[in-house]
């Protein structure tokens, strides 16, 4: 799908607030209500815009430590793959699971509560799926999150 001008501009307003009305946002991108409400109906229908959801503070839930865990394995098969990720979708407490080139196979991003709590998961991880080699790295600061895509340099 080819995006113009207002559905950039409807699309950072999106990203930036999924609760803006319609009345708002549709006078921020200088449309009025029905045509902007056709284009959000029409980015949702492209899957641009997979779902809006609610970013929640999770320093204020206790789940402030994020750790990236490593992973290698001697086994590279589909069904060991099929396998890790049945076994990571079982564990809510990772958020993000990439396969990936280079030195490391996996690598899952966590948050939790603190060190017990990593240990808890990293033992329930390993009751569910042989591991060769894990590294765990846990985050010191964080200096930068964000959810928004930068769509200036978009085609």
């Amino acid at each position: 799908m080819k995006l113009d001008a207002f559905d950039r501009k409807i699309l950072a307003l999106l990203q930036d607030d999924a609760s803006l009305p319609l009345a708002e946002i549709a006078a921020q991108v200088g449309l009025s209500q029905t045509p902007c409400w056709r284009r959000i109906q029409k980015l949702e229908a492209s899957g641009i815009i997979r779902k809006r959801v609610a970013l929640l503070d999770r320093r204020q839930l206790g789940v402030g430590v994020t750790v990236f865990i490593a992973v290698k394995t001697n086994v590279h098969s589909i069904k060991w793959l099929e396998q890790f990720h049945d076994a990571v979708r079982e564990l809510p407490e990772i958020i993000d699971f990439y396969r990936m080139s280079g030195d490391i196979d996996y690598l899952l991003k966590a948050y939790i509560a603190d060190i017990s709590a990593y240990d808890a998961l990293y033992k329930k991880l390993i009751s569910r799926i042989e591991l060769s080699d894990v590294t765990s790295m846990f985050a010191m600061e964080e200096l930068k999150s964000t959810t928004a895509i930068s769509l200036a340099a978009l085609p």
